[in-house]
């Protein structure tokens, strides 16, 4: 058997025993002769959705306790601390302002499902505490937040780890072993796709704030803006001032796949055309949109529909990559390649586990080990994703500068590259 299917089977195993381990509880997965000193003391921002998943995940990583959760619904808080409390038998701390939980010196790592507004500017916040980071897709919501993330990561020496989460699924991680040893030969192109079936958001009205929310502490660094009925906690994604649209909540999982088979060095032109075809709503960012980047010897294709739940190759997301020799197509949960002839070479079928992504940052804040979506490395496809949304915006393409990775000689993509903040909560690195 060769060293690379060994280590193939060793992922396996691994991943297996992780998602297992997550039913034992954390107090149970100590390694031998492993001191409770080396126990991480997780906080979690964001309690709906993605920050559930965070609580189970993280107990299932060994020896870590939940020790914060932190949330502006006090309902979320709740749920969270009473999620926590349940599986690892000690109840955690809740607040809903992350300034007063980033002040525990205690805590090791802050773990953050709060909205795209809030990645880049809790990261920071965050580091500059010394705490390490687990911060989901995409880590910033405009392109200077991508720039500061990366920097705050290099200047207070932490480990920051990015939510896309297939860099740590063991079929995934075969596939790309395959991909890079030749089985299809040089790749030059990958085409990827996103498709969903979501309904229309409606229009808001001005409502009173409920009282469960902190609505101030929700938009947190963004400028004050009303509160209205279709906003929180889901419908923020499609409006401008807070998220970034289906490129930066969903495609960017899969540029970040096509990048990553294709290893392609700076890009050197974005463009990105669609538009709000389905509904006539409060949806500001495009429902239906294809982009492109060149990279100038490489390229790729990003095609998303918002409102149309086609399955391409069985899935209703994935990549393709061509190669001079065959395709390569990972759809969903099946990777699948192909000679020039079409005929299948290769089948290789997993499941989608969580655990082994949040057990890497662990294993690299205790023992080194390389982060498998160093924020570095993350954020360049959020940089796609964000220079394409530009581009949408602004109805024109944009060439960027290979050495600085800005656009050139373009002002209307220039005034876009970062936003405005509410005094008082600028990003400082």
């Amino acid at each position: 058997m060769s060293k690379a299917l060994n280590r193939r089977s060793f992922l396996k195993h691994t991943t297996i025993a992780a998602a297992g381990g997550a039913a034992l509880g954390s107090f149970q997965l100590l390694r031998a002769g492993e001191s409770p000193n080396a126990r991480l003391r997780v906080a979690v921002m964001g309690c709906h959705g993605r920050g559930m998943a965070h609580i189970e995940s993280w107990l299932g990583v060994r020896n870590v306790e939940i020790a914060w959760v932190c949330d502006v619904d006090q309902r979320a808080v709740e749920k969270g601390v009473a999620a926590a409390e349940r599986k690892q038998g000690r109840k955690p701390k809740g607040d809903k302002d992350i300034r007063r939980v980033l002040e525990d010196g205690e805590v090791d790592v802050l773990s953050i499902a709060a909205p795209n507004h809030w990645h880049a500017p809790a990261a920071i916040l965050a580091c500059g505490a010394g705490k390490h980071v687990y911060v989901e897709k995409p880590g910033s919501h405009n392109p200077r937040e991508a720039e500061w993330i990366v920097a705050a990561a290099r200047k207070y020496g932490r480990k920051v780890q990015m939510g896309n989460q297939r860099r740590s699924w063991p079929w995934v991680i075969e596939a790309m072993e395959r991909l890079r040893a030749g089985e299809i030969g040089p790749v030059r192109f990958a085409r990827a796709w996103y498709n969903a079936s979501r309904g229309s958001i409606g229009r808001g009205k001005v409502v009173p704030v409920p009282e469960w929310l902190d609505f101030q502490l929700w938009q947190g660094p963004a400028p004050d803006r009303p509160y209205v009925d279709n906003l929180v906690h889901y419908h923020w994604h499609w409006r401008w001032h807070w998220g970034n649209g289906e490129i930066g909540n969903n495609g960017v999982h899969f540029l970040d796949l096509a990048r990553w088979g294709l290893q392609p060095g700076a890009p050197r032109r974005v463009t990105c055309g669609g538009g709000r075809y389905r509904y006539d709503d409060d949806w500001e960012t495009p429902d239906t949109c294809a982009l492109t980047v060149d990279f100038g010897d490489k390229g790729i294709v990003l095609e998303s529909h918002s409102c149309h739940p086609h399955r391409e190759a069985g899935g209703r997301n994935g990549v393709t990559f061509y190669g001079d020799n065959g395709t390569m197509v990972i759809s969903e949960l099946v990777c699948r390649i192909y000679d020039r002839e079409e005929n299948l070479l290769h089948e290789i079928r997993g499941q989608p586990v969580d655990v082994p992504h949040f057990q890497n940052l662990a294993d690299a804040i205790r023992e080194g080990a390389p982060l498998r979506s160093e924020i570095g490395e993350a954020q360049k496809a959020a940089l796609l994703c964000h220079v394409a949304n530009i581009a949408w915006r602004i109805g024109r393409t944009i060439d960027l500068d290979a050495a600085t990775g800005r656009p050139k000689n373009n002002p209307e993509a220039d005034a876009l590259w970062q936003r405005e903040y509410r005094p008082g909560w600028e990003p400082k690195v």
